[in-house]
């Protein structure tokens, strides 16, 4: 049974704060919304902490709210201006929940098996969010955020990933870290660049650590060397792709060269 809210609860302003990286990193959860997220997460089998619904959403969706308290998870019912204030859309679904940030970095990624993506200074959260999908769907070990990267657990990036950042480990890395890690587990760095190797004429290596950089900066950005780079080739004259299009090309060519051999 649901525990009733009041507008002016404590906890509110935590959950709030989880809008900020800051107070995601200090209290190590972050926080999503709706109720397609939340099956996503069910499915995924992550650890969800809180919920919070508004009586008619919460109603509404029974099952789902009983198995919940079932697991563990506490569901609090509280009034739609108080869920408001904790959303960051402007029609909140009228459902958000708190769950614990998945514990990863980046030596455990590289760790298994698949190539791995790096994000050099992705900053977008729709194109985080739809390289996340597109890893999981290609068979990546998981996705890497280079510093200038948007945050893997901001809210646009876990609506965008659509469930696939519940799945895939991610972790933080900054370069230094990286060239180290990277040659110690002899992992090359193929690089995304507007003057690489033709991808389509171009063997990628096993295992590799796929970059994709800033739209303006490009990997160099971020990373001061890598092993190969690769260009995507285009018919028309547009200036360079967007970089949630590039890295999913990258992890799809990747895919289809291991499928091949």
């Amino acid at each position: 049974m649901p525990t009733v809210l009041s507008p002016h609860n404590p906890r509110f302003e935590r959950v709030r704060e989880l809008r900020t990286p800051r107070a995601r990193r200090e209290q190590g959860r972050f926080a999503f919304e709706g109720p397609t997220l939340l099956a996503e997460a069910r499915s995924s089998s992550l650890a969800i902490e809180e919920l919070y619904g508004t009586p008619d959403v919460l109603a509404a969706h029974l099952e789902l709210v009983a198995e919940l308290e079932a697991a563990g998870t506490a569901v609090f019912e509280i009034p739609q201006r108080a869920l408001s204030r904790l959303s960051d859309l402007e029609t909140p679904p009228g459902l958000l929940a708190v769950a614990r940030t998945p514990a990863s970095d980046p030596a455990a990624i590289l760790s298994r098996p698949g190539p791995v993506l790096l994000l050099a200074g992705v900053g977008d959260p729709g194109n985080a969010g739809t390289l996340l999908r597109s890893a999981e769907a290609f068979g990546a070990a998981g996705v890497l955020f280079g510093r200038g990267s948007v945050d893997a657990f901001a809210p646009k990036v876990v609506r965008g990933a659509m469930g696939s950042l519940f799945r895939l480990p991610v972790a933080r890395v900054e370069a230094a870290e990286l060239l180290e890690a990277a040659a110690a587990t002899g992992r090359p760095i193929v690089a995304a660049t507007l003057d690489g190797e033709p991808l389509a004429t171009t063997a990628l290596p096993a295992g590799a650590i796929l970059a994709i950089g800033h739209e303006r900066h490009g990997v160099a950005g971020f990373l001061p060397r890598w092993d190969l780079a690769v260009r995507i080739e285009q018919a028309s004259t547009t200036e360079s792709l967007n970089a949630a299009v590039a890295g999913s090309i990258l992890l799809y060519a990747a895919a289809l060269q291991k499928a091949e051999k």
